[in-house]
């Protein structure tokens, strides 16, 4: 089943953890102990805080692409995509092959760009490439621990390749082209053993956008659907189907 972001960045660390006496090599118990601590924060700040002591106090530990990448993630779950993106941007500069924080990137990018915005074309030409560059870097990745199965490996690479078609719709829709926002947007449902609600809506709104108003019901109605849906998730999903409704029937 496809894993959340929040659940995927608990595993993430968690494997990290398992293989502390592997790959990455800690220097000292210290180095150890401020790992554990990174690994058993309960919130994202404690996560952060945790992360920023580990690179601060061992300078030369092997876990910093890793440490790096824990704040990013941990700023994206908070919903701060600025600082989410400017660790990120952190973690590709030892870790270039990073897909989860290109997509990261990518999709922030897209978020934070507005149609008016005089480097729009340049913000959304670096989403675009960020989000194919995860693709292709996903299609090589290996697994971060030898004992993940590899089943289980490949649905995480799929939600990850969702997660980059995600983004890809994110951009069309800012340059309005809703076709292919359409596209991409199936495209990542398509990919993901478990599609996100939010991306089943933002398909809907692109549906709408494009005047294709049954499709939008059916989508939003899919989205609803979802056992446990966030509230927010789906009073947006609420709105988009009573626009397509009332587009259907001014038709």
């Amino acid at each position: 089943m496809i894993i959340s972001r929040f659940i995927r960045l608990v595993c993430s660390v968690g494997l990290a953890a398992a293989v502390v006496l592997a790959q990455p090599k800690p220097k000292s118990q210290k180095e150890v102990d401020a790992i554990m601590a990174m690994q058993n924060a309960q919130d994202a700040d404690s996560r952060i805080k945790a992360a920023q002591a580990l690179i601060t106090k061992f300078a030369d530990t092997e876990f910093k692409p890793f440490a790096l990448y824990v704040i990013a993630s941990s700023y994206q779950q908070k919903n701060d995509i600025d600082s989410a993106m400017v660790w990120a941007e952190k973690t590709l500069e030892v870790d270039k092959a990073n897909f989860m924080c290109m997509n990261m990137i990518a999709s922030g990018l897209a978020q934070k760009t507005r149609e008016f915005d005089l480097d729009k074309e340049e913000k959304l030409g670096r989403a675009e490439t960020m989000a194919k560059g995860a693709m292709e870097a996903i299609k090589t990745a290996t697994k971060p621990n030898p004992e993940i199965p590899d089943a289980q490996w490949e649905l995480i690479k799929k939600d990850y390749t969702a997660e980059s078609h995600q983004a890809l719709g994110l951009v069309a829709m800012v340059r309005k082209k809703y076709p292919d926002a359409i596209a991409a947007f199936k495209t990542a449902v398509e990919t993901s053993p478990q599609p996100d609600p939010a991306t089943l809506v933002r398909l809907a709104s692109a549906y709408n956008l494009a005047g294709q108003f049954d499709n939008a019901i059916a989508t939003a109605d899919k989205a609803m659907a979802v056992p446990d849906l966030n509230p927010a998730i789906k009073q947006v999903a609420v709105s988009e189907k009573d626009r397509a409704t009332k587009g259907k029937a001014a038709k």
